[in-house]
């Protein structure tokens, strides 16, 4: 399965010359670190993408600016747009709520209770806005600034680890491989 969906995956990857054709991203298809897979260009990737994501609820906005971001930050673009999915229609309401919470608990003030009746009722996006350019705009900014950040070093970290596992692993088959092959000599 796992070799399956990677064949998957290497299948619906552009190729460079696909991408140097493309007039979006023609001028970013040269440098190599921005599309590879390395030690340095998945954690940041991971972060950028965690951090980008979340913050910026705006779902057209978070591939875009997550992708932006990785140019100067030299962070792999496709794992970075990947990662602004954590922030899904799904997810997106507890994110929310627990930012409310977060910058209320930090000082800011903002109510709980009418986010509340705002989601049960299915407010319109007028009322949504009227919600947001009152008290509670502080504290969701506050809120989705932490998470975001913590969700990002958390991200990094984790990516790091994992990717360190995976090189410790492969090392240890070649080295179990390379001891059969001299055990058989």
């Amino acid at each position: 399965m796992k070799r399956r969906l990677s064949k998957w995956a290497r299948n619906q990857m552009p190729t460079r010359e696909q991408l140097a054709e493309s007039r979006y991203v023609r001028h970013l298809a040269h440098r190599a670190e921005l599309w590879r897979l390395t030690r340095r260009s998945v954690p940041r990737g991971v972060a950028i993408g965690l951090f980008v994501g979340i913050f910026a609820m705006i779902p057209g906005v978070q591939m875009v600016g997550a992708a932006l971001m990785c140019v100067p930050c030299r962070a792999n673009i496709p794992l970075s747009a990947a990662m602004t999915f954590l922030s899904n229609p799904a997810t997106t309401p507890l994110i929310v709520a627990a930012a409310l919470w977060l910058g209320s608990a930090m000082g800011f003030h903002s109510d709980m209770a009418s986010f509340r009746a705002l989601m049960t009722d299915g407010a319109t996006l007028g009322e949504w806005t009227h919600w947001l350019l009152s008290d509670a705009a502080p504290a969701l900014i506050t809120g989705l600034f932490v998470i975001s950040l913590v969700a990002a070093i958390l991200g990094y970290l984790i990516s790091i680890v994992v990717w360190r596992g995976i090189v410790m692993r492969r090392r240890q088959r070649r080295l179990g491989q390379y001891s059969a092959f001299t055990a058989a000599e």
